[in-house]
C-alpha cells in the first residue's frame, strides 16, 4: 500500500479547499464592508476555515508515513480495513488531518475515507490490534466494526 501517495491526495485536496476558501473569504470581507451583521459573521467564519484548511496542508507537508509492522499497534499513518456484523466493509486512512475526506489508491484502486484520531472512529482505532472489535456512536448510534487488516 503506498499511503505517500494518499499523504499527498490529501494535501492536493486539502490545498484546493484552503485556496477555494481564501477566495470566499476575500469576498465575503467584500460584503461584510456593507457593515450587515451577517456579512461580517459569515466573513469570520470563512476566515477561519480558510486559515485551518492552510494549517492542515502545512501538517500533512510534513507528515511522513510508514508500513505498520506485524502486530503493531494502530497509529496515525494506519491504513485500516473494518467489517461490521452484516459483512460490509470500509477501510479508512488515519491522518492528522482531513477528516471526512475520500480518497482513492493508486491508480483508483480501492477507497478510503480519512479519519482523524480526534473523530470517534479514529479514537476506537487508536491502539488496537487486527482482530480487535471496536464500538463507537456516531449521531447518537452505535456501530460496531471488527479489524480485519491494517497496514
Amino acid at each position: 500500500m503506498d499511503k505517500t501517495f494518499l499523504v499527498e491526495q490529501l494535501r492536493a485536496k486539502l490545498s484546493t479547499l484552503a485556496n477555494s476558501s481564501a477566495r470566499a473569504a476575500d469576498d465575503a470581507r467584500t460584503d461584510a464592508k456593507t457593515g450587515a451583521n451577517r456579512a461580517v459573521n459569515l466573513a469570520k467564519g470563512i476566515v477561519q476555515r480558510s486559515h485551518e484548511a492552510l494549517a492542515d496542508v502545512e501538517l500533512l507537508s510534513t507528515f511522513t508515513v510508514r508500513p505498520l509492522a506485524r502486530g503493531e499497534l494502530i497509529g496515525v499513518g494506519a491504513v485500516v480495513e473494518l467489517e461490521n456484523d452484516e459483512g460490509l466493509g470500509r477501510t479508512v486512512f488515519i491522518a492528522p488531518a482531513g477528516a471526512g475526506q475520500e480518497l482513492t489508491g493508486p491508480g483508483g484502486d480501492g477507497f478510503f475515507q480519512v479519519v482523524t484520531p480526534l473523530s470517534p472512529m479514529g479514537r476506537a482505532l487508536m491502539g488496537k490490534r487486527v482482530g480487535d472489535t471496536i464500538d463507537f456512536t456516531v449521531q447518537g448510534e452505535v456501530t460496531e466494526w471488527t479489524i480485519v487488516y491494517a497496514a
